[in-house]
């Protein structure tokens, strides 16, 4: 798959017509997409377990909410984590001493700024370089096509990511947000009710 019809990077917005349950009104972020499938994290389910609660290390560096985020319904007892580095992306080069080749040791880039976060490394490596860092708990996965057939179906609507994205400070908006900011007619779903039959 050429780089050019990859998603990575991109944000997945349910359309309200989505029936499965596990993503009503999901944002999700593509982490990884190609022919052998894709995989991305539910940006706005944070859950009630605190980051300190199973990840103190990270705690200090995480965002608002400091929360785990469920990234989705598959592998919830591992830990994914996403960081936006300030000034990544943007061809600069940080003067940074932890920057090595394609930014800081232990985040690795995804698309722009945003990047994965080697959670077995120590925090203090990274707490100079990031900007936002959100902990998810599992992750969406899609197989070799699954993507693209629920693309064909109009499950999803496929926007740009923003780097505020990963750590909005008010996951329950998201979903209204990141459409309201389209200059098409993405920007009128905004407004869909959350039950249409009371409408």
């Amino acid at each position: 798959m050429s780089e050019v019809s990859s998603l990575t990077g991109r944000l997945l917005v349910a359309t309200p017509a989505l029936a499965d349950p596990n993503f009503d009104r999901a944002v999700v972020l593509l982490l990884d997409h190609d022919e052998e499938g894709s995989l991305g994290v539910i940006l706005n389910r944070p859950t009630p377990v605190g980051v300190a609660d199973i990840l103190e290390s990270w705690a200090a560096l995480a965002g608002e909410p400091g929360v785990v985020f469920q990234g989705g319904p598959v592998s919830l007892d591992s830990a994914l984590g996403v960081a936006v580095v300030p000034g990544e992306g943007h061809g600069k080069t940080g003067s940074s001493s932890v920057a090595v080749g394609d930014g800081p040791l232990g985040w690795r880039r995804v698309h722009g700024a945003i990047g994965l976060v080697d959670l077995e490394a120590p925090p203090e490596l990274l707490a100079a370089a990031l900007g936002s860092l959100r902990i998810f708990a599992g992750y969406a996965g899609w197989g070799p096509g699954q993507l693209e057939d629920e693309l064909v179906e109009g499950a999803w609507y496929v926007v740009e990511s923003e780097p505020g994205d990963v750590s909005s400070p008010d996951p329950s908006q998201l979903w209204r947000a990141v459409l309201r900011r389209q200059r098409n007619e993405l920007a009128m779903v905004a407004t869909y009710p959350d039950d249409p039959s009371l409408n």
